[in-house]
């Protein structure tokens, strides 16, 4: 049954003071997995939403030595894309400090994710588990992570007793074939969080907080079976 209230909503003045927060609370949530076993794990979402929030967490005082990272999903293309969120990360988050880090990236190179998935599978199980921090981000049709409205493999990512780590995904809105974690790698984070700019997604998720169809709002997924109630970060 849904909690009363499933978020727990911050507000920032503009996208910079956002970004600055939400890599303070993911710095934290890393920092404290490091000392509590040695190593942590963090996913972060792709497309043009995180630019600054990685930017910002990749000067974090931060032994990223002991930090694997990875990604929520990716599109099954090559770094050499520029739709591809690997290179979105070795970009704007492995340099500095955080270059330091073990990056486990998503894509094999096979032609697509459903061959590449046994790789992608083997790939992940050295990261350590379950994630320190997990970010996600939400598109204005309520998808996150590859959870589209209408994706052929909806039902197996967002199965809450799902024991498969990855799932491949296709829907006409993602454009290209993906892979995705599946909800319940992703909502057993130590820290789970939403990032979400404009008055449109907040409009989106404000829909997603009421009762309603989840393969209307896959959102509404992570909402339900989040251990506690969802921190949104969020700036108009």
């Amino acid at each position: 049954m849904r909690r009363p209230s499933p978020i727990a909503l911050a507000t920032y003045a503009d996208a910079a003071a956002l970004a600055r927060a939400l890599a303070a609370h993911v710095a934290e949530a890393l920092r404290a997995r490091i000392a509590r076993d040695g190593t942590a794990s963090l996913a972060v979402s792709g497309g043009r939403t995180p630019v600054r929030f990685l930017e910002a967490l990749s000067g974090a005082p931060i032994d990223w030595s002991r930090v694997a990272v990875t990604l929520v999903d990716e599109r099954w293309v090559p770094e050499s894309s520029e739709r591809s969120n690997a290179a979105l990360v070795r970009r704007h988050l492995l340099d500095g400090p955080a270059a330091a880090a073990r990056f486990v990236p998503l894509y094999t190179g096979d032609p697509t994710p459903e061959a590449g998935l046994a790789a992608a599978e083997a790939r992940i199980t050295s990261l350590p588990a379950p994630f320190s921090a997990v970010v996600l981000g939400m598109g204005d049709d309520g998808h996150t992570a590859s959870f589209f409205p209408g994706a052929e493999a909806l039902a197996d990512a967002i199965d809450p007793a799902a024991t498969a780590p990855l799932v491949a995904v296709r829907a006409e809105a993602a454009g290209e074939p993906r892979i995705t974690f599946t909800l319940p790698r992703l909502v057993s984070a130590d820290t789970l969080l939403l990032h979400i700019e404009g008055m449109g997604k907040r409009a989106v998720l404000e829909r997603a907080c009421a009762p309603g169809d989840v393969a209307e709002l896959p959102i509404r997924a992570v909402l339900d079976n989040a251990r506690a109630p969802l921190d949104v970060l969020w700036c108009p």
